[in-house]
């Protein structure tokens, strides 16, 4: 019977229960199906801190070396390492975490050349079927010599390369800086990146941990941002940041210890962008702040919206030149780093922004903070296609589209969006309005109709 690895090869990448869904088994064949579809004398890989990743890395590159194609193996890393790797060496690459999921996941995520992304109509569904085949039957026989795996320390060059790409930096004041890696890659990269700079350093979990002691390394949850927001208040910091397990993604804290939101950051990084790319492109998802794209244009660039997802992200900046994209879930791509994601270049400026004025985090970013969000609000839903129509039929009045599940754009000048998850019974709700008592009303009604 031919194992089935759908429930682990998902729309972006590999992810999965370790054993029972992941193990070396699958890994091995998905690296030698990966080989042979990446058609590329050598493949780079690197893993966060899960103890699982050791195993799943090593398979996966017996899997590759099996089909005479090599593996550089830069050790641990950051997602963000992984791309700058597969772009310098312009080869393709393979990073071994589960981001920001529980201790007991792991997974894959993989790229091309030039770290172009590979999602499920790029080559995933291939890859799953090739990998599901030779589980079967056998890792094929390649015609080429096995190939080998060697070694490479690419952190050095990784942290240099990043702060070369930020303005400013290197003429920023002296910081009170705090940062959670959460157990996860920050702690590993942030030592890196740092180097050089005057910031006064308060580490929060930086030993590589992949049962996540503390708590999860995932700083879209506000209860795993509690510890840094006191410490900020604690120490009078300038500033908090917080990265997920493969330190991809980074949210930033205010010297009052409040969140800033994602879209006030993009907004910030995009006026950056813009001062270097005069009138270029920028790209932002659809559960962006409407700020984001009124300060690309009062900055002189061209907005560009989009679906939710990397791969939709990374598409639409290749397909339009765009020079910066960010997300609500605290990603920003970057054109100067192969259109890929980089929570720590995110963070770099940030601390590049803030250093070069006389102001507190809050006052420079105030102006990109203009309209009261909901963030993401999940909710269980027996029939998301009728409760979608429900909703539809509700709000006929307003204008709506379908890009990524159901946006509404109200007269009275409120938004929402309500978005299907890709793997469970969910719709995920997004609200902004114009103001506090307006979003309270409007999230309530939506919720009400949602969850009835």
């Amino acid at each position: 019977m031919t194992r089935d690895l759908s429930s682990i090869v998902k729309a972006y990448d590999v992810r999965g229960l370790v054993p029972q869904e992941l193990d070396a088994g699958a890994a091995r064949a998905l690296g030698a199906a990966f080989a042979r579809f990446a058609d590329a004398p050598r493949i780079v890989t690197a893993r966060d801190m899960r103890a699982s990743g050791v195993e799943l890395s090593a398979a996966f590159a017996e899997g590759v070396t099996s089909q005479g194609v090599d593996v550089v193996d830069a050790g641990l890393g950051s997602t963000d390492l992984l791309y700058f790797a597969a772009g310098t060496l312009d080869v393709p690459g393979a990073m071994f975490t589960a981001s920001h999921n529980p201790a007991r996941y792991n997974g894959i995520k993989l790229c091309l050349s030039g770290a172009r992304p590979v999602g499920q109509d790029s080559g995933l569904r291939q890859l799953r079927e090739d990998a599901e085949r030779f589980l079967d039957a056998g890792l094929p026989t390649s015609e080429r010599p096995a190939g080998g795996v060697s070694e490479r320390d690419l952190l050095t060059d990784y942290a240099a390369y990043l702060r070369g790409l930020v303005p400013g930096l290197s003429d920023i004041r002296p910081l009170k800086v705090v940062v959670d890696a959460g157990n996860g890659m920050a702690g590993h990269t942030v030592p890196a990146a740092f180097a050089g700079l005057p910031l006064e350093t308060t580490a929060m979990y930086f030993e590589l941990d992949g049962s996540f002691p503390n708590h999860e390394a995932n700083p879209i949850d506000p209860a795993n941002l509690v510890d840094l927001q006191a410490e900020v208040r604690r120490t009078g910091a300038d500033v908090g940041l917080a990265f997920d397990g493969d330190a991809d993604r980074c949210f930033v804290v205010d010297e009052r210890g409040e969140l800033v939101t994602p879209s006030a950051l993009t907004g910030l990084i995009a006026a950056r962008e813009l001062v270097k790319h005069p009138g270029a492109t920028i790209i932002h998802n659809l559960i962006t702040s409407s700020a984001v794209p009124e300060v690309v244009r009062e900055q002189g660039g061209t907005p560009v919206r989009t679906r939710v997802g990397h791969s939709f992200i990374k598409a639409e900046m290749a397909r339009t030149g765009a020079v910066f994209g960010g997300e609500h879930s605290g990603h920003f791509y970057f054109a100067d780093f192969w259109n890929a994601d980089s929570g720590m270049l995110a963070a770099l400026h940030a601390l590049a922004a803030l250093g070069t004025q006389a102001g507190t985090l809050s006052q420079l970013l105030a102006p990109y903070a203009r309209y009261p969000m909901s963030g993401e609000i999940n909710s269980e839903v027996a029939d998301v296609p009728g409760k979608l129509a429900q909703l539809r039929e509700r709000y006929a009045d307003s204008e709506q589209d379908e890009l990524d599940g159901l946006t509404v754009r109200s007269p009275e000048g409120w938004w929402c969006n309500v978005r299907p998850s890709n793997t469970e019974p969910l719709l995920r709700l997004n609200v902004e309005a114009p103001d506090a008592a307006a979003l309270e009303r409007v999230r309530d009604e939506l919720l009400g109709l949602i969850r009835s």
